[in-house]
């Protein structure tokens, strides 16, 4: 992987945390299962596919940016915990 690669690959994965930061904070008060939660949990993803397909990144890169979803929306219903 080259120096440039890696920062691209860097920031997509930062991109997925920290969109899921704030979608995982409103999603915390929502009931489970409904039409919100869901749309709270998946609005980002287009975006990250999105923005993975235009830096050229192909299907292998796809576990690290669920993982880095994954822990912004578990990190944001946290700290939306933690004001409460």
């Amino acid at each position: 992987m080259t120096p440039d690669s890696t920062l691209q690959l860097t920031g997509l994965l930062i991109f997925a945390l920290g969109s899921n930061l704030p979608l995982g904070y409103f999603r915390e008060n929502c009931r489970k299962f409904s039409f919100r939660w869901f749309v709270l949990i998946h609005a980002s993803i287009p975006f990250i596919i999105a923005l993975r397909l235009a830096l050229g990144f192909n299907w292998t890169i796809i576990p690290l940016t669920l993982a880095c979803a994954i822990a912004g929306q578990i990190a944001g219903s946290r700290i939306r915990r933690r004001q409460t």
